[in-house]
């Protein structure tokens, strides 16, 4: 492990190097590389499908594990996405010059070799790897086992690219020793790594948090809710919480539960619980609720629950007020949104919600790197420092103060 990351940490420097022009083109290489190679790549994604069927894996997760075509296209558009971005490296962030002369500048670098561990999309294979190498840095992936075979292959693809280019493979590496122990072996190499990122389950997170020596940015549970105002647009709300919680249940910007001001419960509740019986939502709610409608009752055990499934946590609620601070005690800071044409009220929600995405009159879905023009994302980031949100390219660099001088001696 060792060897192998003292190695990576030496192409970093490499990496650090290559123009914006080189960059792109490499990028365009691999988007193309991952359609002509297709075939192979969701033939690989069989597997790993075939064998999370065999092991039961929820249906959710099987869909976040599904390659088709369709998805592969969508992996290579990303890729592109991302070379037609500015180049992220080399910004002048701020400059001036002191009083005896200095001239200061804060310049944009790489942050240098990045550890991403991850469960079940194969598709962040790609999206990190390429966003990492249009930041300039080095990256260590560690994807799930569930999606062993269509990592090694997507991985394959990019490392073909770059060795075709003449530029050292290991810039995007798999970690070689994909174990419990191998991870708990990467999160104590800060000699060579200068930042992990882990995505997944909340036990993934809370253990790499507690044990690395290394920067972490989390990328933790999306316990996210959607507030319908007593001054909302009706159909809009209906169309909005059923986005938010049917589109792709199983995603961490999906919706878990929703709040409902309780002077239009009674007019609501009724056309949203036909549409989402429509949709197979399995409801739950608290008593005021379930005066309304027949559904199951939810306790607190469920409104701190990230399903990650077509499941619903329903609450009523007195105002804004009592929405804002439900969502202070069950919300993980991901994504919340209102709905409601009241300015006055959409505003004092956004400014108090804490979160790292607060939507007004719109989805939580759209909490993601390509809906916010970011090309694709590492993750998104529940930390508030030193990222947050949809973490992009520009989220991979750091700065350093180039200072320079005519002889300056203090």
């Amino acid at each position: 492990m060792q060897q192998f990351l003292e190695e990576t940490k030496k192409i970093s420097r490499e990496i650090a190097t290559l123009s914006g022009e080189v960059k792109n083109r490499v990028l365009n290489e691999m988007a193309d590389a991952l359609i002509e190679h297709c075939d192979f790549i969701v033939s690989a994604n069989a597997k790993d499908m075939s064998k999370g069927e065999l092991g039961g894996l929820p249906e959710a997760l099987l869909d976040r594990l599904l390659l088709t075509g369709e998805r592969v296209e969508s992996m290579a558009n990303a890729i592109r996405e991302i070379a037609t971005l500015k180049e992220p490296v080399g910004r002048t962030l701020d400059g001036w010059v002191t009083e005896n002369g200095l001239n200061i500048q804060k310049v944009s670098i790489p942050i240098g070799v990045i550890g991403i561990i991850y469960e079940s999309r194969p598709n962040v294979t790609s999206d990190t790897a390429a966003l990492c190498f249009k930041s300039g840095n080095a990256c260590v992936l560690k994807g799930g086992k569930e999606a062993e075979n269509s990592n090694n292959a997507i991985a394959n693809v990019l490392r073909h690219v770059l060795a075709k280019n003449k530029l050292p493979e290991q810039a995007i590496s798999l970690l070689p020793d994909s174990s419990r122990e191998g991870v708990a072996n990467l999160i104590k190499q800060d000699k060579y790594v200068d930042l992990i990122v882990p995505r997944g389950g909340e036990a993934l997170i809370k253990y790499i948090s507690e044990n690395s020596t290394i920067p972490v940015v989390k990328h933790d549970k999306g316990l996210c809710h959607v507030y319908i105002d007593k001054d909302a647009n009706h159909d809009k709300a209906i169309k909005i919480a059923i986005n938010a919680k049917v589109q792709r249940p199983g995603v961490c910007n999906s919706m878990e539960t929703l709040l409902i001001h309780q002077d239009v419960a009674r007019y609501i509740l009724p056309p949203l619980h036909e549409a989402f019986v429509a949709a197979n939502t399995q409801l739950k709610g608290c008593e005021l609720t379930r005066e309304y409608i027949d559904i199951q009752c939810a306790t607190h055990e469920d409104y701190d629950t990230e399903y990650l499934a077509n499941i619903l946590n329903i609450k009523i609620v007195k105002n804004v007020n009592e929405a804002i601070l439900h969502i202070s005690k069950y919300g993980s800071g991901h994504s919340e949104s209102i709905i409601s044409e009241n300015y006055s009220i959409v505003n004092k929600f956004l400014n108090e919600v804490d979160a790292a995405c607060v939507y007004a009159n719109a989805s939580t879905r759209f909490t993601d790197g390509g809906a916010f023009g970011l090309g694709a994302e590492v993750g998104i980031s529940t930390n508030k420092l030193h990222s947050r949100g949809p973490m992009g390219i520009n989220d991979l660099t750091t700065f350093k103060y180039k200072v320079y001088g005519n002889g300056q001696i203090r």
